[in-house]
């Protein structure tokens, strides 16, 4: 139990998680809801979403994320849905899809900035299509670019 807590410690809010909100181009994690995170109860993330979010000072995590709620055919894949709802959060656009939440509930995978998206665990990522029944719009590797300079 306890080698249980210390990984959701250390993958939920550590050393790697950006804090405060990023500007343009800036760094910001890539977070999949862990198993605390009731999944079928919740009126906020939605199943396969991409989420996007930075620490807070207080230890919370302030989260972006897109579900392709309206089935947009330019949002099926996760990494779309992911750089469309980083794009909300640096611009600081107003928007529904948007929430703190305590850190535990989610676990961070990788990072997102206005280069690309790098998953440290995509096998990660991976279960949370699964669970999300989306398994089909997972990136095909764990670092996608989509601006060269």
């Amino acid at each position: 139990m306890s080698e249980e807590k210390r990984v959701t410690e250390m993958s939920s809010y550590g050393k790697d998680t950006p804090v405060g909100r990023p500007d343009i181009d800036g760094r910001a994690g890539v977070f999949v809801p862990t198993q605390q995170f009731d999944l079928e109860n919740t009126t906020t993330i939605r199943k396969g979403a991409g989420i996007v979010g930075f620490g807070n000072l207080d230890g919370t995590l302030t989260v972006y994320f897109e579900a392709n709620r309206f089935d947009d055919s330019s949002l099926h894949l996760w990494e779309h849905k992911a750089r469309k709802a980083y794009e909300r959060m640096v611009m600081g656009a107003p928007t529904v899809s948007k929430a703190k939440i305590d850190a535990k509930m989610l676990e961070q995978v990788g990072i997102i900035d206005g280069m690309g998206i790098n998953l440290k665990s995509p096998e990660r990522l991976g279960l949370w299509l699964e669970r999300s029944n989306v398994a089909d719009t997972a990136p095909e590797h764990p670092i996608t670019l989509w601006k060269l300079k």
